[in-house]
C-alpha cells in the first residue's frame, strides 16, 4: 500500500543547484545557480551526501596544507578524492538534469564523449 509519504518520497521536483555554493534550492530567484534538475527526495539526498563529502574533504584538504608535516595523505592522494567527488556530483546533475543542463555539463570536458548516457 501506498501512504502519502511515499508518493512524495518519490515525486520529481525541480530544483535549482550551484555546485560552486554547494546548495540546492527550490526557488530560482532565491540566488545564482548552475543547473536546474529534477528530482525526489531520494535523489536529493544522494546529491546533499555528495555535497557534504566534497565539503568535508575540501576542508581536509585545507587542513592538511597548513599541517602539511604531520600530513600522511599527499596532495595527489587529496586532490584525487576531492576530484573524484566532484565528477560524482556532476555525473549525478547530468543524470538528473534538464536537457540545458545535460548540454551544458556534456560540454565541460569533465568526462569521455559518450560515457555520459
Amino acid at each position: 500500500m501506498v501512504n502519502d509519504h511515499d508518493e512524495s518520497f518519490y515525486a520529481r521536483k525541480p530544483y535549482y543547484v550551484s555546485v560552486q555554493a554547494g546548495s540546492i534550492l527550490e526557488d530560482p530567484e532565491a540566488t545564482a545557480f548552475e543547473f536546474e534538475v529534477t528530482a525526489n527526495e531520494e535523489e536529493l539526498n544522494r546529491l546533499q551526501e555528495l555535497f557534504e563529502e566534497y565539503a568535508s574533504m575540501d576542508e581536509a584538504q585545507t587542513g592538511q596544507y597548513g599541517m602539511k608535516m604531520f600530513s600522511s595523505a599527499s596532495d595527489k592522494q587529496m586532490n584525487a578524492g576531492v576530484d573524484g567527488i566532484l565528477l560524482d556530483v556532476y555525473r549525478l546533475l547530468y543524470e538528473l538534469g534538464t536537457s540545458e543542463t545535460k548540454n551544458h555539463i556534456a560540454t565541460m570536458g569533465l568526462f569521455p564523449e559518450g560515457s555520459l548516457k
